[in-house]
């Protein structure tokens, strides 16, 4: 695992932003706390905790070379985390600027505050829904043409011989789009491969995962994925929607796009992590809508990532934001297919709606549908989809221009030597239907499967009549789509897992159906295999994805009707608990992969053995409330350590004796304090000098300088600097007995970045922060081994 994980990455690059995460000693989390005291020749520096934090920006250019030589990851047993992550902070640093800010600020303003959320999140919805538009209209258009071309191709050389230029044309026709995407992702914007989910988990988890929500990022997701798409991968435009959505939303909350230099002057009051990651989850709910037509399950989404923030008046403006992301997708598209007003086409991806008729089920049915669940083919692809070892941008490229060429003859191949012929009925809706070598009057089965769109696939699977395809034709295809679809996820290419899965599923699904048809003919309950292909991409979606709540009622909006619910949900259950009792989920590798500090519901479930002493880095940099500059420019320039939260103390002289706790202040927040000088001797010798207020601090989010930035004067270094205006005087502290499970509902329930431990005078004796808890979370058996070694 750790080999793998070397060799895995979202950017495919190294650490180019020079981001820098938590560093800690405590490898196992045995080590004793100490307490010491390091005097310098500019002070004294506290140490009583040594955590950490770092990549302050999403992008720090400017220490590249000064960071080059640091290590990248901190082994810890079996897995390694990174250090270019750190957390958000999402709890408020309710320090004096703000508490004064908050006083001054009338009723009315609040109120303002408040309809300045819901205008925002309207926007989120608005421009949500128009980049789902826009993808769906061009994906359209420009399979039209290429199919359009190549199926008049094969049609010409199938009566005059030289289909092997039917099937070069194919290749170039996929490999051409396929080259476009794969350099947009490798050279200009990395962490836009993939669908995105796994680092928009991340991010509601509490983990900013540097250059996610970057503009840069959108525009290479929004093409990329029209070229994956149309280049014929298997791969779907959905899952890439909650990403682009989560990428809106991080950019209008702010009211400036720091990538184009442009700061609009509103919003400014939500300039912060707290409110950031809200409308980051309300984006990537749009997201979810706008790809299923499924508001509520954009909601619960978002719900299942990030509940620990969750209150009641945020549920609703993220539901809003669903419900004005999916109608305007609905408006738009009933305009561009002449249908004004005819809100028929609520998300990119339809289903088509279920009649009940044909859902009609029985209760001996329910037992059919849970061992379709659990199927252990759902497991498989989520083993078996990370071997990537390629890494050179051009050879990525290479990569993918390879698979889609191999798909291409791979499809080809599947139509060409397919006998399963069906006859063209009078209301056929088929696409792009292929004749080949079938009679007159007929088209090859084969080629409704791979010659079209996934979602075209997906949605004649469910809806044909009984009879459309033979078994052979479906079995042949499960499996060639299901391997192309596991070399395909990894690649360097803007591409979603969401509808390759349903579309492997409803073809084994359909399938099983069938064969049920043919077992028992005299039943007429088996009529409609369509049942059974919605059964099977449901648990095939649930066994790679894991999640249950969210994906039922996606699934039941998106077939429009509620009868299958209950299926639906023990399908989805049953995947989920089979498939952990083998292997974790497809984003849940992928997360643990890229060695993030990624933080689960719960505590481990035998871990009330370990206490916060155990857990808690150890000893920790404090300051003092009156600090001298030049002892917090060295802590702060010190990049073996690179600390970023800083416990505020009352100055001691004894030696050995921990002080006592009086505040928190971060690194962010210190680096503002040295750019604009706010010293105790300028302060006096100035009567002129302006006060700092918060909007300094938010001017410079998220992007605050490196401290090599900040030119600090000799005799300025002699200045002390009084941090108690700044400081957070009320942080969370635990005491050293409490239990890991107390520490990390605590931790997760508040979304916070920093625990400070004391002792019973309130003295600091030591930090927990993410990457410490994260640490601890082994796996099922690690924290019984290591129980039993300490025993």
């Amino acid at each position: 695992m750790a080999n793998i994980t070397k060799k895995v990455s979202w950017s495919s690059r190294p650490d180019e932003t020079g981001a820098t995460g938590e560093t800690t000693p405590l490898l196992n989390g045995s080590e004793q706390p100490r307490h010491s005291r390091q005097m310098s020749g500019e002070g004294a520096i506290f140490h009583i905790g040594r955590h950490g934090a770092g990549d302050l920006e999403e992008e720090m250019t400017t220490e590249e070379e000064f960071l080059r030589g640091r290590p990248k990851e901190i082994p810890h047993n079996e897995k390694l985390l990174s250090l270019k992550f750190e957390s958000l902070d999402y709890d408020n640093i309710e320090n004096q600027l703000f508490l004064d800010e908050e006083r001054r600020m009338s009723y009315m303003g609040f109120r303002c505050l408040e309809i300045s959320r819901w205008v925002i999140c309207a926007l989120i919805g608005f421009l949500t829904g128009l980049i789902a538009c826009f993808i769906d209209i061009v994906v359209e258009q420009v399979a039209k043409v290429k199919y359009n071309v190549i199926k008049e191709n094969i049609e010409t050389f199938t009566e005059a011989g030289g289909l092997s230029i039917s099937l070069i044309l194919w290749a170039v026709l996929n490999c051409s789009f396929v080259i476009v995407g794969a350099i947009l992702v490798a050279f200009f914007e990395p962490i836009a491969a993939g669908s995105g989910i796994p680092q928009i988990k991340c991010y509601l988890n509490g983990v900013k995962i540097p250059r996610v929500v970057r503009l840069k990022t959108l525009v290479v997701k929004v093409c990329g994925v029209i070229c994956s798409v149309v280049g014929g991968l298997a791969v779907g435009k959905e899952g890439p929607m909650i990403h682009s959505g989560g990428v809106v939303a991080a950019g209008v909350s702010q009211g400036r796009s720091t990538s184009l230099k442009r700061d609009f002057k509103i919003f400014e009051y939500f300039r912060r992590d707290t409110e950031k990651r809200d409308f980051v989850s309300a984006g990537a709910a749009a997201g979810v809508s706008a790809a299923f037509g499924a508001p509520v399950g954009g909601v619960l989404f978002s719900l299942e990532e990030g509940a620990s923030f969750w209150n009641q008046m945020l549920t609703w403006r993220i539901f809003f934001a669903s419900m004005i992301s999916t109608f305007t997708l609905n408006f738009v598209l009933s305009v561009y297919h002449k249908k004004p007003g005819e809100l028929s086409n609520p998300g990119l991806i339809n289903f088509g709606r279920f009649e009940s008729d044909s859902l009609a089920y029985t209760f001996y049915e329910i037992p059919l549908f849970i061992a379709m669940g659990a199927e252990l083919l759902l497991c498989l692809m989520s083993a078996v989809l990370f071997c990537r070892y390629v890494h050179r941008p051009c050879l990525q490229v290479m990569e993918a221009t390879l698979v889609a060429a191999v798909t291409a003859a791979v499809s080809f191949t599947m139509i060409y030597f397919s006998n399963d012929c069906q006859p063209l009925a009078p209301d056929n809706t088929e696409v792009y239907q292929l004749q080949l070598f079938c009679a007159d009057g007929e088209y090859n089965s084969m080629a409704t499967a791979f010659f079209n769109t996934p979602e075209k696939s997906v949605t004649s699977l469910f809806h044909d009549q009984p009879g459309t395809y033979n078994p052979l034709t479906l079995g042949l295809f499960t499996l060639t789509y299901f391997f192309l679809a596991c070399w395909t996820y990894g690649l360097a290419v803007s591409a979603g897992v969401f509808i390759p899965s349903l579309l492997i599923g409803a073809a084994w699904g359909r399938l099983c159906g069938i064969l049920l048809a043919s077992i028992f003919s005299s039943s007429s309950t088996w009529a409609d295999p369509g049942k059974y292909a919605l059964i099977g991409a449901a648990a095939q979606l649930g066994g790679i994805v894991r999640m249950t709540l969210s994906l039922t009622v996606i699934l039941v909006e998106a077939t429009g009707n509620v009868t299958y619910g209950l299926p639906i949900m023990l399908v989805l259950m049953t995947s989920k608990i089979v498939g952990d009792y083998f292997q974790e989920g497809l984003y849940d590798i992928h997360i643990k992969l890229q060695s993030v500090p990624f933080l689960h519901w719960e505590a481990p479930a035998t871990s009330h053995w370990l206490t916060a002493r155990e857990v808690m880095s150890s000893p920790v940099t404090c300051l003092n409330k009156i600090e001298k500059v030049g002892t917090i420019v060295d802590i702060l320039s010190n990049t073996s350590t690179n600390h970023n939260g800083f416990p505020v103390v009352v100055q001691v002289m004894e030696g050995d004796v921990p002080a006592k706790l009086c505040g928190l202040i971060l690194r962010s927040q210190l680096i503002v304090l040295l750019k604009h000088k706010v010293f105790v001797e300028l302060a006096r010798s100035r009567l002129t000098q302006r006060k700092l207020l918060l909007k300094d601090f938010r001017d410079a989010y998220p992007r605050f300088p490196p401290i090599q930035s900040i030119h600090v004067s000799q005799d300025e270094r002699e200045c002390m600097m009084d941090l108690t205006e700044f400081m957070n005087p009320t942080p969370y502290t635990v005491p050293q007995e409490t239990s890991l499970p107390r520490v990390f509902k605590l931790f997760r329930a508040l979304g916070l970045r920093h625990l400070v431990v004391v002792d019973d005078e309130n003295r600091v004796v030591g930090l927990v922060s993410r990457k410490d808890l994260a640490r601890y979370h082994l796996g099922k058996h690690g924290l019984e081994e290591l129980h039993l070694a300490q025993t």
